[in-house]
């Protein structure tokens, strides 16, 4: 018997594992998977590309004007087996990964025209339920009246090693402390960007996995849901 197709918002700081999990309830409940990190990073290398960007600087006006040309959308990849990020038809899932955008993210993410957008198209994609989603305003501002909301954590150092560990094949030449600084940087322009800024909902079940294992992870976010699933 298929669950109930209910909605699952996980928040949290960059690189705490937040679309690892995700994707593990979702393939595990059958539910949708949506990335809105890929989104963010994919609008982000729109701007790039758009030379929209100039050091630290954008131009929200003219992002404003140049979003009515961006096109994002996922598409279901039956090599990978997964819902891949494309950008104007064309499959971004790699370059969107580089640390170039990972510097950038949060400056584009903290410009309003382009949270509405990419709100709108999320909301649009919830609500039918039985979505599993990940972001830093998911549970406040995109699906506030998800059945199961989670705010996920862990140390900055720890965070940073994980994500270093990832980028180790793709971009070798990174260093950790060129990460944690990163990292330490999006914590800051996230929590404190004016629109839909990153805060853990009242009713979320927090999880600090510093300490844990993925399976620990997995378990744990699992075990919370089911208590819903049969509950409702």
């Amino acid at each position: 018997m298929e669950p109930r197709k209910i909605n699952i918002a996980i928040d949290g700081h960059s690189s705490a594992g937040k679309s690892t999990m995700a994707k593990a309830l979702a393939k595990e409940l059958n539910f949708v998977y949506v990335d809105t990190g890929a989104m963010y990073r994919a609008a982000t290398l729109f701007c790039i590309k758009e030379k929209l960007i100039e050091t630290n600087e954008i131009d929200s006006k003219k992002v404003s004007a140049a979003i009515e040309r961006m096109y994002i959308g996922f598409k279901y990849n039956a090599k990978t087996e997964r819902n891949e990020i494309h950008l104007g038809g064309v499959n971004v899932e790699e370059e969107i990964r580089s640390m170039e955008v990972a510097k950038k993210v949060s400056l584009v993410a903290a410009i309003p025209a382009i949270r509405h957008k990419m709100v709108d198209l999320q909301q649009r994609m919830a609500s039918h339920g039985g979505v599993v989603m990940d972001g830093r305003d998911i549970g406040t501002v995109v699906m506030p009246d998800a059945e199961v909301k989670f705010f996920i954590t862990a140390e900055p150092r720890v965070r940073a090693e994980r994500r270093l560990n990832e980028l180790k094949t793709t971009q070798p030449g990174t260093t950790l402390a060129d990460v944690l600084q990163n990292i330490l940087e999006r914590d800051r322009l996230d929590s404190n960007r004016s629109v839909s800024p990153l805060r853990q909902a009242e009713d979320a079940i927090v999880l600090d996995n510093s300490l844990l294992t993925e399976e620990e992870q997995f378990q744990f976010l699992l075990t919370n849901v089911r208590k819903v699933l049969v509950t409702s």
